[in-house]
């Protein structure tokens, strides 16, 4: 058996040379996931992109003709699509300037350091003269704009968060707003080798530590934990915490030595949970009529946070929402005003059940490719990709700047999905017949493939040698070629080697290289840079013929802000301050009305307790799914295994079902002003009422005649593209309003699982 790594975890495979005969979770993982099931499945899936094609309409007329995701795709050879695709490139560059050519190609791509396909297309735009980036991500793009001006930088604040451990031996109460999701912990760029929530979870209940989970959703948080179930309507989490904010505040429980030693701006925030700025006490009883939870249990809840050594910790699932900013702002608060932040088992947390790497402990950095520089400043936040392709030269506003929508001819993506993580996908789906020429890369015949106009097949990392290791994980692993490639599939690093050398920069982009090369020099020359370090690592050789490597972590017992609390003055925070400002002066001087300079409760535009609830009265949360990583892999044997009716499963409250008249096993359809999707039904009770769940992922398979209707089950057809705030423009796709109904129109079938039409023969 053969060691590989994914981005859910790494596993042990045989191969025949052309497929894998075997496959199975790595032995040293005690948490395998089911996951792995989708790779060998998944490998010559009918989906699988075997040769290079373009778009008819593009083909036959140039550049921006014919419609995109309706036209049939012709097979071309390499040497053909190269030299058109190389050409296009030469045109616009030369035409329109790297300005025009947006290649910020959003996506988790595949595990492995050397073929990130990011970071492949990053290099070799550089070496054309840069492209318009992005910035963010739709995880977390909320959190990477707030949080610096608040506590830290968002990767300071996930890399060094309190190690697992530490929480297992220290906290007597975590207080988990958004659950501790065992499935999406589960995952983390770059592959996970240890899974082991279940495990600290479960050793810190048997020590005494109380799991309290603040969702909409029972098993947001594993059944180790024995949690409390809090479900306050979705998207008033922020007025919850409020209340136990002004609980702390009245009874005097708020540690003041800590807020006025570590903290600027409590005494503005304070006045406004007191009621001097409006007139309203943010109490408990203000509190339950807008969550639904009791004033009393609000009350009790926060005095329990006072008397324990507490964890307050957000999910990222919070951030993804309109006013994101105040639910995240608002748990550091609480964090602060209890005086445990730098504390062991106490404090602040981001992302614990987000992702698997927060609370590992952070290893010394890995090798990766370097990507040159990017002439180009102009940028975007990643989710407003629609809006910069529909609204060319409009202005915005994005964390204290003035900032223009740059003129896309060309856009670049490789490895990624945007029809899976970008909301209202009809609009995007016009968004996407704006510029010129689209570009993919991929393995699978996705959405966004089929809305491109030359679609280039990448292997899987299967079907290459890489090196790779996750996000927190201290395992290196060699990634050796397990099979030949599907097809005529390429890896991205030799369809840009070629595509250079057509472009006069063959030798800027490869230095002389071929992969392996890279593989070795990236490796050597970091192991130089560890040995001056102090870390002796084996060489290349050792590397390559062991099955992982261990990296050396500095502090296994790491608790976040221990040295700031230590010594404030020496370990300053990265904020304006230097401290943890619950008061903002520079997020106040912006202006922005959708995010003032303190946490507030700001009424969503649709929540279960507003006026659009009459029209839609539950509330969909489309979190990430349970069989597969965002969209990856949604052919493989273990997503369809979920499937019902080839539907994703919507999953609703026994009380619900029932006053619709809908039973378990039915396809519904889902449905509000924006668009709709076709689910099949899953009755349970370990979903709030009122609620709605359909997770994200299932492969978008628009209705020809009407682009906002799935046939397949994926959500982002029900959201609207806005942002969360002006501040952030981050994503905003995890909460919006819906009903559901039995279908009763002519069950088509899910297109997406075979290839899109092809004329063969036209163009060689």
């Amino acid at each position: 058996m053969t060691t590989h790594l994914t981005h859910w975890g790494a596993f042990e495979a045989k191969s025949d040379g052309e497929r894998l005969t075997q496959v199975r979770p790595w032995s040293g993982d005690p948490e395998p996931m089911p996951l792995i099931g989708n790779i060998a499945s998944a490998q010559h899936h009918p989906t699988r992109i075997d040769q290079p094609y373009v778009r008819r309409g593009w083909l036959e007329n140039g550049p921006g003709s014919g419609p995109r995701g309706a036209e049939p795709f012709v097979p071309v050879s390499w040497e053909r699509a190269l030299d058109l695709l190389s050409g296009e490139l030469g045109r616009v560059y030369r035409e329109h300037g790297a300005e025009a050519v947006y290649g910020g190609s959003y996506g988790w791509a595949s595990a492995g350091r050397f073929h990130h396909a990011q970071s492949q297309l990053h290099r070799f735009l550089n070496c054309l003269g840069g492209y318009v980036r992005h910035v963010n991500s739709y995880s977390l793009g909320t959190s990477t704009v707030l949080l610096p001006h608040v506590i830290g930088d968002i990767g300071w604040v996930m890399q060094h968060a309190t190690a697992k451990a530490v929480l297992a031996e220290h906290s007597e109460l975590v207080v988990a707003f958004g659950g501790l999701s065992p499935k999406n912990a589960a995952v983390s760029p770059g592959g996970v080798s240890r899974h082991n929530m279940r495990t600290w979870i479960a050793a810190a209940r048997a020590r005494g530590c109380r799991f309290v989970s603040v969702s909409p959703l029972r098993d947001d948080t594993p059944a180790e934990s024995e949690a409390e179930w809090i479900a306050p309507l979705p998207g008033t989490d922020v007025a919850l915490m409020l209340a136990i904010a002004e609980v702390l505040d009245a009874e005097g429980l708020a540690d003041k030595e800590f807020l006025r030693t570590y903290t600027v701006g409590y005494d503005r925030f304070a006045d406004y949970l007191r009621g001097t700025v409006d007139g309203i006490a943010k109490d408990p009883e203000w509190a339950a009529a807008i969550t639904g939870v009791p004033a009393d249990r609000i009350r009790t809840l926060a005095r329990d946070m006072a008397a324990a050594r507490t964890l307050v910790t957000v999910s990222w699932s919070l951030q993804r929402a309109q006013y994101g900013e105040q639910p995240l702002w608002a748990g550091v608060t609480l964090a602060a005003m209890l005086g445990q932040i730098g504390l062991p088992g106490g404090g602040f947390g981001h992302g614990y059940g987000s992702i698997a790497g927060v609370g590992e402990p952070a290893r010394v950095p890995v090798p990766r490719l370097p990507q040159g520089r990017n002439a180009v400043e102009t940028f975007i936040p990643v989710a407003r990709i629609a809006d910069m392709l529909l609204n060319p030269g409009r202005a915005y506003r994005y964390n204290g700047q003035d900032l223009a929508y740059p003129d896309i001819r060309l856009v670049y993506w490789c490895g990624g999905n945007p029809f899976h993580h970008h909301q209202d996908l009809a609009r995007l789906r016009t968004a996407f017949t704006r510029p010129d020429t689209v570009v993919v890369h991929d393995a699978f015949w996705t959405a966004t493939a089929r809305h491109a106009d030359i679609v280039l097949p990448s292997t899987m990392s299967i079907e290459r040698d890489d090196y790779g290791v996750g996000e927190g994980d201290n395992l290196f692993f060699p990634m050796k070629a397990l099979t030949r490639p599907h097809g005529a599939a390429r890896d991205d690093y030799r369809m840009f080697a070629e595509l250079a050398e057509r472009l006069g920069v063959g030798e800027e982009f490869t230095e002389g290289r071929s992969v392996g090369e890279w593989l070795r020099h990236l490796y050597e020359q970091w192991r130089s840079v560890q040995s001056r370090a102090g870390h002796d690592l084996p060489d290349f050789d050792a590397f390559w013929a062991s099955e992982s490597l261990t990296l050396p972590v500095p502090d296994p017992e790491q608790v976040l802000a221990a040295e700031f609390r230590a010594d404030p003055d020496r370990f300053a925070l990265g904020t304006p301050s230097g401290k943890i400002e619950i008061f903002s002066a520079m997020v106040d001087s912006f202006g922005y009305a959708d995010c003032p300079g303190h946490p507030v409760w700001l009424e969503p535009d649709e929540w279960l307790g507003g006026a659009a609830a009459e029209r839609f009265p539950l509330q969909l949360v489309a979190n990430q799914p349970r069989t597969k990583l965002h969209s990856q892999l949604d052919v493989g044997a273990h997503s369809q295994s979920a499937k019902i009716s080839g539907r994703e499963p919507v999953r609703l409250h026994p009380s619900d079902a029932v006053a619709r008249g809908l039973r378990a096993g039915e396809v519904v359809r889902v449905f509000n002003d924006r668009g709709s999707c076709l689910a099949g039904l899953v009755v349970d009770d370990g979903v709030r009422p009122g609620v709605a769940q359909l997770s994200t992922g299932a492969w978008y398979d628009p209705d020809p005649a009407d682009p906002t209707f799935c046939r397949h089950g994926n959500p982002n057809v029900l959201f609207a593209d806005r942002p969360s705030s002006t501040l952030s423009q981050g994503c905003a796709g995890q909460l919006t309003l819906v009903e559901i109904e039995r279908y009763a129109g002519v069950m088509a079938d899910v297109t997406v699982l075979r290839p899109p039409a092809t004329e063969a023969g036209k163009s060689d």
